[in-house]
């Protein structure tokens, strides 16, 4: 049985691949926009426990940072949720479902939470395909943390600041279309490899 020379096949059948990969990418690309578009607004708050003021700064950053991860979980409740919507900013309702279940999964899909390690802060990011509406949640957002985040850790002297204002995306973020097209163009590579060698292997014409 003759062997296989893949790199010399592959060469052969490169404009194939190739094909495949365009193809591939052209369709995640599209994919992309059969869900709604989104505009993405960015903020960053530092968590800080005066009472730890004297600590060393390893201890006082790592209990900042476990704040921060409880206060990145709080945010997905409803009650954070109910505080959001409660404060008086420009936040429109109406996009949300009647329907608790559907309420909370829109919710949680809205926002994305990130603690950055080392600097015991918390990045909170909202989702809308309004961008000023993107803002305001984010805005409202920040000021539920500064003034009722206490509450949701027991309290105590601690302080929620604000050190990053919410910067809107210029462009729609979600969904990322050009890292669905590179995901599309990597599995078409992957499957036009695999349709070039399969059908060399069928017709037994092999490079040498």
């Amino acid at each position: 049985m003759q062997e296989i020379n893949y790199v010399a096949t592959l060469w052969r059948g490169s404009k194939t691949i190739v094909m495949f990969g365009l193809m591939a990418a052209l369709f995640g690309a599209g994919l992309s926009f059969v869900f709604p578009l989104q505009y993405s607004s960015t903020m960053r708050l530092l968590i800080i426990q005066k009472q730890l003021s004297q600590a060393d700064p390893y201890t006082a950053i790592k209990a900042s940072e476990r704040i921060a991860d409880n206060l990145g979980q709080i945010i997905y409740t409803t009650s954070f949720y109910e505080k959001v919507m409660g404060a008086k900013f420009n936040t429109d309702a109406s996009v949300f479902s009647a329907d608790e279940v559907k309420k909370r999964r829109q919710w949680r899909e809205m926002i994305d939470t990130q603690v950055i390690r080392g600097t015991g802060m918390l990045a909170v990011t909202v989702y809308h395909v309004d961008r000023d509406q993107a803002e305001q949640f984010a805005r409202a957002i920040a000021f539920v943390l500064t003034t009722d985040g206490a509450q949701y850790v027991g309290g105590g002297d601690l302080e929620i600041k604000l050190v990053d204002e919410p910067l809107q995306s210029r462009f729609p973020v979600k969904p990322n279309i050009p890292a669905n097209a590179f995901t599309g163009l990597v599995l078409g590579i992957i499957v036009g490899s695999g349709y070039v060698l399969a059908t060399s292997r069928r017709r037994g014409v092999f490079g040498d």
